[in-house]
């Protein structure tokens, strides 16, 4: 049986997360919803009259899918490759995502998403060159 390789399954997590987000937003769109809108009516202004918030969520979502397949030209670049750079970006959608009424769920998967991103990096896991391969090992020299 082989070793679970971390960044893979917080990658299929992360992809998740930002498929229910583009969803999310796009409700978001029609049933314009704060999440905190039982402990305060505040943050309405913030889904109408102007969807702001399903707008930020929706690009967001796009980004991060854009990101975690990847796209063309964002493989093999070093933001595409840092585990480090996820580890810092990714509670920004998650930030956005919570605040959305439809949006919870991808918070949840975004946290989950997280937390085993921070898993592999303590294992010292890599993110390869090309998407969804295995890291090389070194050469074998002959026995």
């Amino acid at each position: 049986m082989g070793k679970l390789i971390k960044n893979h399954w917080a990658r299929l997590i992360v992809l998740t997360s930002g498929a229910y987000q583009v969803a999310a937003a796009i409700e978001g769109f029609f049933w314009p919803k704060i999440f905190w809108d039982f402990l305060t009516k505040t943050l309405d202004g913030a889904v109408k009259p102007a969807p702001i918030l399903q707008i930020i969520n929706l690009l967001l979502g796009l980004f991060v899918l854009a990101w975690e397949w990847p796209l063309k030209y964002i493989a093999g670049t070093w933001i595409h490759r840092s585990i480090e750079a996820r580890l810092i970006l990714l509670p920004l959608p998650s930030l956005a995502a919570v605040l959305l009424y439809q949006g919870t769920n991808s918070a949840l998967y975004y946290l989950i998403g997280i937390g085993v991103y921070f898993w592999a990096y303590c294992e010292g896991e890599m993110v390869c060159t090309h998407p969804w391969t295995l890291p090389r090992r070194g050469g074998r020299g002959k026995v």
